[in-house]
C-alpha cells in the first residue's frame, strides 16, 4: 500500500512561516520578549548554547546510562535471578514515567525555570544513584533505581524546552543533535562492557558526580534564548487540552509507535547478536556482541543529526515517516539472517533509522501545542511513550524463548507501522502548516 506522505495542500497567500504563525494565535511570540534575528535565521550564541546544553544533559543523564554497565556485576554480587536483574533496568523506566506524569500533572516544566528544574532533577538522581553503595540487595536497589528515573524526568523534558527557546529555524536540527548526544551516551556502557568494564562502585560514584556536574553546568553556563515560551500558571486541565489537540495527538501517536520499537531494540540487540555469533562459532560472542551493540546504537547519533537537518528542509512528517518505514523493515529482516556480517550491516542501518525520528516528534509538539504549556505536552508525550517501552522490553525475551528471534524482533514492527500512518495523516491535515515553517 502506498501512503502519500505529502498530500497537496492549498497554497498560502503569505510566506509559509508567517502563515504558520497566523494559523495559531497561541504561537505568537511573548510580548516584550527579544525578537531575535529575522525569522529564518539562528540568533548569535545559539549553537554555543546548544553545545552547553548537550554536554549538561549528557552528564546529568549518566546515572540512567550507567545501569547497563552496573547491572551485570550487581547480578553476580547479589546472586540475582533474571527477573530481579531485569527489574534493576525496568525500575528506571517506571520511575521516569512516574516522574514525568507527576511533572505533567502539576505543569512543573512550565512553572519552574527549565535550567533550575534540570539542576534539581540532577541532584535528586545523583543522590538516589549514590544510595546503591549502601544497598545490600535488590530489595533496596530497585527502589533506588526507581527514584533515579523519577528525578531524571526533571532533566530531559525541561532541557528540550530550554533548547527550543534558542531555535525557531533549525529547531529540528538542534533537537536532533540533543537526542543524538543522549543516544551516544546510551551506547557507551556497551563499549565499557566490551573493553572489560570497571568496578561497579567506581561507576556509581563517577556517574553520580557527573550528574551533579551536568545540573550545575546547565544552571551556570546555560541560558535561555531570545524566543521564550509564555509564562504559565498551574492549570490542572492543561494536560487534557494538550492531548486533545489533533495535531499534538497525531505527533504523540507517532512517538508511541517509535517508542514501542526503540528501547526494546537497544536492550536486546546485543543479546541477539551474541546468539548470532555463537551459532557462527565465535570464541568470544559476548565481547563481540558488546562492541556490535555499541556501534549499532551509536549509529543512531548520526541518524538524529541527519534527520534533524533533513526535517527542517523536507518536512518533519515525511522525515519521521521515512525513518520508521526503514526501521520497521529492519524489524522484519534482521531475525531471518544468519551471517554475522550481514546481521551487523542491517543492524547499523536499523540503529541509524530507529532513533532518527525521535527528536522530530518532540519538535512537532513544540510547534503545535499551546505555547504556554509546551513543557507539559512534552513531558506527557515522554511519560506515555516510556510506559510502552516497559512492555516490549519484557515481551521480547519471552517471545524469543517461545518462538525464536524472528518473531521476537517482528513483534516490534507494528510500532513503526502505526507511526507511518500517523505521520501520513498529520501531513495531510491543516496542522501541517504549523510544522517546520509550513513544510509539514
Amino acid at each position: 500500500m502506498k501512503i502519500d506522505m505529502g498530500a497537496p495542500r492549498a497554497q498560502p497567500t503569505q510566506p509559509p512561516r508567517l502563515a504558520a504563525r497566523k494559523a495559531s494565535s497561541l504561537s505568537m511570540p511573548v510580548q516584550g520578549a527579544s525578537s531575535g534575528p529575522p525569522e529564518g535565521g539562528v540568533p548569535p550564541g545559539a549553537w554555543r548554547a546548544l553545545g552547553v546544553l548537550c554536554v549538561a544533559v549528557l552528564l546529568a543523564m549518566t546515572t540512567w546510562f550507567s545501569a547497563s554497565a552496573v547491572v551485570p556485576e550487581l547480578t553476580a554480587r547479589w546472586s540475582l535471578g533474571p527477573t530481579a536483574a531485569a527489574w534493576l533496568t525496568i525500575a528506571v523506566q517506571l520511575g521516569f514515567v512516574t516522574g514525568a506524569v507527576t511533572s505533567a500533572a502539576f505543569t512543573l516544566s512550565d512553572i519552574v525555570a527549565p535550567r533550575r528544574l534540570v539542576l534539581l532533577g540532577a541532584l535528586g538522581a545523583a543522590a538516589a544513584n549514590a544510595g546503591l553503595l549502601a544497598a545490600a540487595g535488590a530489595s533496596a536497589a530497585i527502589p533506588l533505581r526507581f527514584a533515579t528515573g523519577f528525578f531524571l524526568a526533571g532533566v530531559y523534558p525541561p532541557a528540550m524546552k530550554s533548547m527550543a527557546t534558542w531555535f525557531r529555524a533549525s529547531r529540528g536540527t538542534a533537537l536532533g543533535i540533543l537526542v543524538g548526544a543522549l543516544t551516544l551516551g546510551s551506547a557507551m556502557p556497551h563499549l565499557v562492557k566490551g573493553l572489560g568494564g570497571l568496578d561497579w562502585r567506581v561507576v556509581v560514584v563517577g556517574t553520580s558526580l557527573l550528574t551533579v556536574a551536568g545540573g550545575l553546568l546547565a544552571l551556570t553556563a546555560g541560558s535561555e534564548g531570545p524566543f521564550p515560551f509564555p509564562r504559565a500558571a498551574f492549570d490542572p486541565r492543561a494536560l487534557g487540552r494538550a492531548l486533545g489537540d489533533r495535531g499534538v495527538r497525531l505527533a504523540t501517536l507517532g512517538y508511541f509507535g517509535h517508542m514501542w520499537e526503540l528501547y526494546a531494540m537497544w536492550a536486546w540487540f546485543g543479546v541477539f547478536y551474541a546468539d548470532v555469533l555463537a551459532r557462527a562459532g565465535s570464541d568470544a560472542p559476548l565481547r563481540g556482541a558488546a562492541f556490535a551493540a555499541f556501534g549499532v546504537i551509536a549509529a543512531g547519533a548520526l541518524g538524529c543529526g541527519a534527520a534533524g537537518a533533513l526535517a527542517d528542509r523536507w518536512g518533519r512528517t515525511r522525515t519521521a515517516g521515512a525513518a520508521m518505514a526503514v526501521s520497521g523493515a529492519c524489524c522484519l529482516v534482521a531475525g531471518a539472517l544468519q551471517a554475522p556480517w550481514l546481521v551487523l550491516a542491517v543492524g547499523l542501518v536499523w540503529g541509524f533509522a530507529v532513533v532518527a525520528d525521535s527528536a522530530q516528534f518532540s519538535t512537532m509538539v513544540t510547534e503545535l501545542a499551546d505555547q504556554r504549556y509546551v513543557g507539559t505536552a512534552l513531558t506527557a508525550q515522554l511519560a506515555i511513550g516510556f510506559t510502552l517501552t516497559v512492555a516490549t522490553i519484557w515481551l521480547v525475551p519471552l517471545v524469543r524463548e517461545a518462538a525464536g528471534w524472528w518473531w521476537a524482533l517482528a513483534l516490534l514492527a507494528p510500532g513503526p507501522a502505526l507511526g507511518v500512518v500517523a505521520m501520513a495523516r498529520l501531513a495531510a491535515s491543516p496542522d501541517a502548516a504549523r510544522i517546520a515553517g509550513g513544510r509539514g
